[in-house]
């Protein structure tokens, strides 16, 4: 049942960000940005664990869990270093991910010849 309830909810997550893509005006980025903020922002008000713990990878693996991951790293180093943890937090919460996402993009940068669009 945890595999059904993670595709569900990803795959719902993915359709209302294409909805939204398609149906309104807002670039790609913009809408990354609002799943970044909307992530940090339900975790922080505390709706995103019990979403994440009902929905496993569904949840965790779009950008809204990115987002509450920045959120608890956050929230650790506030509460660890003080002030300082406000700006280092997210950092280290999310620095295997971000690092792994840059390898792997030049590392297929590499083997394909990417071409930019005129």
């Amino acid at each position: 049942m945890e595999f059904f309830h993670a595709f569900w909810v990803g795959g719902l997550i993915c359709a209302l960000v294409q909805i939204l893509i398609d149906k309104t005006k807002m670039l790609p980025g913009r809408v990354m940005v609002l799943l970044v903020c909307s992530g940090a922002v339900l975790g922080a008000l505390g709706i995103y664990e019990p979403f994440a713990e009902f929905a496993g990878a569904g949840a965790n693996v779009p950008l809204l869990g990115f987002g509450n991951l920045l959120w608890k790293g956050m929230k650790t180093a506030i509460d660890e270093s003080g002030f300082i943890g406000l700006f280092t937090g997210g950092f280290t919460a999310c620095a295997v991910g971000v690092s792994a996402a840059l390898i792997f993009g030049y590392l297929v940068s590499l083997i394909f010849q990417p071409k930019m669009r005129k």
